[in-house]
């Protein structure tokens, strides 16, 4: 897929997860297929209303109904979900990278200090009882 339609699909599918029970479908199916009527079993809902919500996750290929006579059964599509894994992982590898940049300057740092504290046998500041950095 091309940047732009991997985006296009990308917000399609984060879009239909926006909505709890659009999330409850797929977490659902996650399990196994079901038929329209077994998906809409445990909603407080019209099953016009549950085939709108299948229509959003259909849209963005989340999930798929085979042609042919009813019940068709409703089946999650794994590549939905590996499109997000993929630019999700993208950017959590580029905060964990963030992050271990920044342990490497805080160690750095607290290394440079712990020298200054000791480096010549004395602390830098001498320790007094109630002294007004102490806490």
């Amino acid at each position: 897929m091309g940047g732009a339609m991997t985006t296009d699909t990308l917000s399609r599918v984060f879009a239909a997860l926006a909505d709890p029970t659009r999330r409850d479908m797929v977490g659902r199916l996650s399990e196994g297929d079901a038929t329209v009527s077994q998906l809409a079993e445990p909603y407080r809902m019209s099953l016009q209303a549950v085939y709108k919500h299948l229509r959003v996750l259909e849209d963005a290929g989340l999930v798929s109904r085979p042609r042919g006579p009813q019940p068709r059964p409703v089946r999650l599509e794994v590549q939905a979900l590996d499109l997000m894994d993929t630019w999700i992982e993208r950017h959590r590898d580029r905060v964990e990278r963030r992050y271990r940049r920044l342990d490497a300057v805080l160690a750095e740092m607290k290394g440079d200090e712990d020298e200054q504290d000791h480096g010549d046998g004395h602390r830098s500041r001498p320790e007094a009882a109630g002294h007004p950095d102490d806490s």
